[in-house]
């Protein structure tokens, strides 16, 4: 029986996936993105009610900026709204109303307010549920770490040593020191209070750092062949990872590492030195992620299909012009790796093809083998899914190409 007439539809395949995911998006039908986050407080809010904050952010969810504000309403559970703006083609109302023109900026009550700190403490000045300390003398230092975290170095000193065009190995290692200083002065931030946060409990210090550190663990072992995570130089900042990741938020709102990865090579032209780190096998295994994985592709099927056919390179493949061949091949691929993340265990498929030994199943086979392999690049963590998911994406796209090719 061939893999075309056992793979479930698309309606099948969505309505399992969705079952076993409480995960859900809003389509954007002819926007970017496509489909968009449900803030997780949205529900709080009475019917035709407007929501109190509209944060303006970028549509591609890069910006490490955008991302403390989202965390910071994801922490404090503030119904919000988004719009979005594209950093290649600004419109001119959002240029004309915001006096930097960048991202972040929000409206709290009506009232715009730009600079993600200057937002984060407006948002800590009009709503409950505080993320800076009640102890006078503790918030002070937590207020003051706010501070620094943009006028301390740290930021251009790592992004310099991540970015730098040098193949002088003189200047590196003194890109690197530099860097290690401001890590060092981080480390020693962290052994202030007992605990695995910048102050006693977690805070918008915590926030304000969360984005940057982040891309420079996933980007530096890949681009500079440095590595912050397992360093035993800096323990107290592995322990601060740590416990970052045990908060539902920041899985909300963070990006994983080859959407960091691949960010640097689109937007900077960098060159990979390294291997991307590996895979979080709790991730790609998750039954939660890889339902959320399943139910996203499913549901933005057809502009995933569309993307594909636009950009990826398969139309080359199409026999005399007729791309319904190609299309359904694509089609077919898409939910085979759907089926798999519903229905697969996290192991590689039985052995199979999906072509034979004629020339149409070879295109077939080539278009599938194409249209995985981009797909799998091109989702973007957190603006198509959680990055839990992408990850179990990107291993289930691994796995099925591995079998089927």
């Amino acid at each position: 029986m061939s893999i075309q007439n056992t793979v479930s539809s698309w309606e099948q395949l969505f309505e399992i996936a969705q079952k076993n995911t409480s995960a859900r998006r809003v389509r954007r039908p002819g926007q970017s993105p496509s489909t968009a986050p449900i803030p997780s407080s949205l529900h709080k809010l009475p019917p035709d009610t407007a929501a109190p904050v509209l944060l303006y952010r970028d549509t591609n969810s890069w910006c490490p900026f955008c991302e403390r504000v989202w965390f910071a309403l994801e922490e404090k559970e503030i119904p919000f709204e988004t719009e979005f703006i594209d950093l290649t083609n600004k419109p001119k109302w959002y240029t004309d109303l915001v006096p930097t023109t960048l991202v972040p900026a929000a409206k709290i009550h009506g009232e715009l307010v730009y600079e993600s700190k200057d937002i984060l403490l407006a948002l800590e000045e009009r709503f409950g549920s505080s993320l800076l300390p009640d102890d006078p003398e503790e918030n002070v230092v937590a207020r003051q770490l706010i501070e620094d975290v943009e006028t301390s170095g740290f930021l251009g000193a790592g992004y310099k040593f991540l970015r730098e065009s040098t193949s002088d190995s003189n200047e590196l290692a003194n890109l690197q020191a530099a860097f290690e200083a401001k890590l060092d002065e981080i480390e020693q931030a962290l052994a202030k209070y007992p605990g695995p946060y910048f102050v006693s409990t977690f805070s918008l210090v915590d926030i304000m750092y969360s984005p940057h550190l982040d891309r420079l663990a996933a980007n530096l072992p890949v681009y500079r062949g440095y590595h912050i995570k397992g360093n035993e130089r800096y323990p107290r900042i592995n322990a601060w990872f740590e416990a970052i990741n045990q908060r539902p938020a920041y899985h909300r709102v963070k990006s994983d590492n080859i959407t960091n990865n691949l960010l640097l090579r689109r937007r900077f032209g960098l060159e990979p030195i390294g291997n991307p780190l590996p895979l979080d096998a709790a991730d790609s295994q998750s039954i939660q992620y890889r339902a959320e994985a399943a139910e996203r592709l499913s549901d933005n099927r057809e502009a995933a299909i569309g993307d594909i056919l636009k950009n990826s390179g398969v139309q080359a493949l199409a026999v005399d012009g007729d791309i319904s061949a190609v299309q359904e091949a694509v089609d077919l691929h898409l939910r085979l790796l759907a089926d798999y993340l519903i229905n697969g265990n996290g192991a590689p498929l039985p052995g199979g093809r999906t072509g034979g030994k004629n020339s149409t199943d070879t295109i077939v086979a080539a278009v599938g083998a194409i249209a995985l392999a981009y797909v799998r690049n091109r989702i973007c963590a957190p603006r198509d899914m959680s990055a839990g998911a992408a990850t179990a994406f990107r291993s289930a796209a691994d796995k099925v190409l591995a079998s089927l090719y």
